[in-house]
């Protein structure tokens, strides 16, 4: 079980409840914090004029509301920002958006009823996920549409996923015996106010983007290993000269993966001695993208390492408005619901992921251009040049794919459009960076599928199986497991998702 309360949640722990099984307890300390903070405000709020809770909304909120239609005001609230279009959100993507709501709320500084955070929970483990639909918000209020969908939920209402088909939601609580929460003082709005969609995508970006890394690092050390190259630009020598963690991080998962290689070559024992040769055969220094991986995922590493940290703070933060401080007896007006932090963030990693694709791209042209490696046939042919294709077909897959990431990779934290009268005269678009980084990612699997593909038809043409590293030798042995090489050209896109689906299931390394 991991229990959310008294101590900040770990990228970690979200991984267990969302990817490992694990499901969530809500600590007791905590929930009675909770249940004072709903109290103060109840009574706190009684003839004052606090936003959200007896006014109108945005620019509406000169407009005062009377006692008897304050309840009535948050179903107006919820029902009237349920307005997303678009696709559904992956349960994934639900499942670690409900999370990252309920750590919030767990601080005790949102003011709710405790059924709410009994109810989000129950939802969570139960795996039932409300539609939440993927355009909407613009980050600033929060992703005020996409948490709308989610209250609409919570009082009983709209659609959520459950075993594996849309439901209304009424029904699936009827079966599991779920009651919808009510509206007590402000629950409307303090579940829609926050930053909670875009922070949940972070997360499982976060999760995955760390995954792509891994497989970047390792493919880029067995296309080191299986061209022969030199091993000195992987040397700790050479990469400690150079003052970035990120850099000497990836050179050293790179020589430990290459461990007990039979392949990969010492530069003194074939350069540095008396030679008589005028233009040598061999290339003294390897392409770019063979020689250079420690410099160019070394950035990568260093950016998803900013980005855990910065998003996982989010997930432990108060983004709601207004904030409520049962301690101190004061209701505090402002916008930590504006998602700059996450925004930014998600643009670095995009960026970030496009390029390990572009990396992917020019190690997989470097393996099919015989021109180029002097090594392979055309394509990784292994059957007849001319009448068979290789990987010709898949390589124009790749180019595309990657050719599409690097066109998502506009920053959207830039990207501002005032809205609601003016009143968000300048937002985040928080959410919209999230799941068009999600979009980056998911292409970058299918690349690297593509890449592993080609990797093992060229292990399979030197037939160097016995002179692999033990890393390199166990990945060709579990992904020819499921996809056997091949000679007769066939199609190809069922090998690519078995491949894909392994990619995402294994994390390789551990940084």
């Amino acid at each position: 079980m991991v229990a959310i309360g008294s101590k900040a949640l770990s990228l970690d722990e979200v991984n267990r409840v969302l990817l490992g099984g694990e499901e969530l307890t809500l600590e007791t300390a905590a929930l009675q914090q909770v249940e004072a903070s709903f109290l103060f405000l109840e009574k706190f709020s009684a003839k004052k004029l606090i936003y959200g809770i007896n006014t109108g909304f945005g620019p509406m909120a000169q407009y005062r509301i009377s006692d008897e239609d304050t309840f009535q005001l948050q179903f107006n609230l919820i029902r009237s920002h349920s307005s997303g279009t678009g696709k559904c959100m992956s349960p994934l993507h639900t499942k670690a958006l409900m999370i990252a709501r309920l750590s919030s709320f767990m601080q005790a500084h949102s003011g709710v009823h405790p059924e709410v955070v009994h109810l989000l929970k129950d939802l969570i483990n139960k795996n039932v996920y409300p539609c939440v639909f993927e355009h909407g918000g613009v980050g600033a209020s929060g992703d005020l549409v996409q948490l709308a969908h989610l209250a609409l939920v919570l009082i009983g209402e709209g659609e959520v996923w459950y075993e594996d088909k849309f439901q209304p939601t009424a029904e699936v609580f009827a079966k599991l015996n779920l009651k919808p929460i009510g509206i007590h003082v402000r629950e409307g709005l303090a579940i829609i106010n926050g930053t909670s969609a875009m922070t949940g995508v972070g997360l499982v970006n976060l999760i995955e983007a760390k995954k792509l890394l891994g497989w970047s690092v390792v493919l880029s050390a067995m296309i080191n290993e299986i061209v022969e190259a030199f091993d000195d630009h992987l040397s700790a020598e050479l990469n400690a000269v150079k003052k970035h963690e990120g850099q000497q991080q990836i050179a050293a998962k790179m020589r430990e993966i290459l461990t007990g290689s039979k392949m990969v070559r010492h530069r003194p024992d074939h350069l540095y001695k008396e030679l008589e040769e005028e233009i040598f055969k061999d290339k003294v220094q390897e392409y770019y993208s063979l020689r250079c991986v420690p410099q160019i995922l070394g950035p990568v590493y260093d950016t998803l390492a900013q980005a855990e940290k910065l998003v996982v703070q989010e997930l432990n933060s108060v983004s709601d408005n207004p904030v409520v401080d049962h301690h101190l007896e004061n209701v505090f007006h402002g916008g930590n619901f504006h998602g700059d932090y996450v925004s930014l963030e998600m643009d670095k990693i995009k960026i970030a992921i496009t390029k390990l694709s572009m990396l992917a791209e020019r190690q997989l042209n470097y393996l099919l251009n015989d021109k180029l490696n002097h090594k392979f046939p055309p394509f990784m042919n292994l059957g007849k040049l001319g009448f068979n294709f290789g990987m010709q077909g898949v390589q124009f897959t790749a180019t595309s794919t990657v050719a599409e990431n690097q066109t998502l990779s506009f920053p959207m934290y830039v990207h501002s459009i005032p809205n609601n009268n003016d009143n968000q005269d300048i937002v985040s678009m928080g959410c919209n960076a999230a799941i068009m980084t999600s979009k980056v990612i998911e292409n970058t699997f299918q690349v690297l599928a593509i890449q592993v593909m080609t990797m093992l038809q060229a292990v399979d043409y030197l037939n160097c199986q016995d002179r692999l590293a033990g890393f390199s030798h166990k990945v060709y042995g579990e992904v020819r497991a499921i996809f056997p090489k091949f000679i007769e050209d066939s199609p190809r896109y069922k090998d690519l998702q078995k491949i894909q689906t392994y990619l995402k299931n294994n994390m390789p390394i551990a940084f």
